[in-house]
């Protein structure tokens, strides 16, 4: 067996951390997912589909988990460039070819575009928004995810001064 120290700062070799969930399917639509620490959600479809109606699609999680995923970089990275907002609020929206899911062979079964509005709550200057927007959509791994798999991602940030957004 052998053992190194290295520094947290070296970030020229990889840092791979770990996370995994649980998901059990009853022959329905429903899907509960267990989440371990963070309790178990629900993915379904809507009634018209055949689902129960229970929770979210797969697809709206997956939009869900990109405004997450952006609302997580953000912060990290507004940190970092100290850079002060008072929240975001996200809008957003998909397009699919349900031909895909149906079994058409050359329709991609996943989203066609997804556009999202994130509404920020700042005082801070459109181009200090900008530099903090760069680099989170440089590392939001759910956006670059998506990205990479050629879908049409379309991100409007749009910025709201502090005192409007709190009367708003």
């Amino acid at each position: 067996m052998s053992s190194k120290v290295v520094s947290a700062e070296d970030l020229s070799k990889p840092i791979i951390r770990k996370k995994s969930v649980s998901v059990s399917n009853a022959g329905t639509m429903k899907a509960v997912i267990d989440a371990g620490e963070f309790g178990k959600f629900v993915t379904d479809e809507p009634v018209p589909h055949g689902g129960t109606g229970e929770g979210p699609s797969p697809l709206q999680a997956v939009l869900g988990s990109l405004c997450g995923c952006e609302s997580v970089t953000f912060n990290r990275t507004a940190a970092e460039y100290e850079f002060k907002y008072d929240g975001i609020e996200f809008d957003a929206m998909f397009t699919i070819d349900i031909r895909g899911r149906k079994g058409v062979r050359g329709v991609v079964p996943h989203f066609q575009t997804i556009r999202v509005q994130a509404n920020v709550s700042t005082d801070e200057t459109p181009e200090r928004l900008a530099e903090v927007v760069e680099e989170t959509e440089a590392r939001c791994p759910v956006y670059n995810l998506l990205k990479d798999a050629g879908v049409k991602v379309e991100m409007t940030w749009v910025r709201h001064g502090s005192s409007a957004a709190a009367n708003a």
